[in-house]
């Protein structure tokens, strides 16, 4: 029997449905699970600043020490030893207008209080994370399946979460590996 994996790195895009992904694999495995925009942005400053390498550097590694954990995020340039140390890596990369849709619908969501956000959302930073989203598939999506590369061997491609959530959970993460 494939052992499960007990340290997964999940990335993606906005909207890619990553802390989606996040929880219910946490869920499902009984493993915490962390989003790396809290160890990218500083809650401490105003207007959420990002945090200086060497803070960021300190709470991933926070993290990455323990037995089990499912992080998440878009970032790639700092997470070497994450990337290391998983024993999955789960990219997904779902449909550029789908995560429009999702971007919008969590801005929506947010804005009327029925989801929790770490930021306060603008009009402007709505249509900045929607082009940005659309930069992602020209150039930052290369640059991650460069980077993961070298990591083929535990590294899953997904255009669809719902892929290891829906079917036979525990099974179906297992195949991945």
């Amino acid at each position: 029997m494939t052992q499960l994996p007990r340290r997964i790195h999940i990335i993606g895009s906005t909207g890619s449905g990553k802390t989606y992904l996040a929880k219910n694999l946490s869920k499902q495995l009984d493993i915490p699970y962390y989003e790396l925009d809290k160890v990218m942005w500083s809650s401490s400053i105003e207007m959420a600043g990002k945090n200086s390498p060497e803070v960021r550097e300190k709470l991933l590694n926070e993290i990455i020490v323990k037995d089990s954990w499912i992080v998440e995020g878009v970032y790639y340039k700092w997470l070497t030893e994450s990337f290391n140390l998983a024993d999955q890596i789960i990219f997904l990369t779902p449909n550029t207008f789908v995560r429009d849709l999702r971007i919008i619908n969590r801005f929506i969501k947010q804005r009327i209080g029925i989801e929790k956000s770490n930021y306060r959302q603008t009009l402007k930073g709505l249509l900045e994370m929607i082009k940005w989203n659309h930069g992602f598939e020209a150039q930052k999506k290369k640059d991650i399946l460069e980077i993961l590369k070298r990591y083929d061997y535990k590294l899953a491609i997904l255009k669809n979460n719902n892929d290891i959530i829906n079917e036979s959970n525990s099974k179906k993460l297992s195949d991945l590996t």
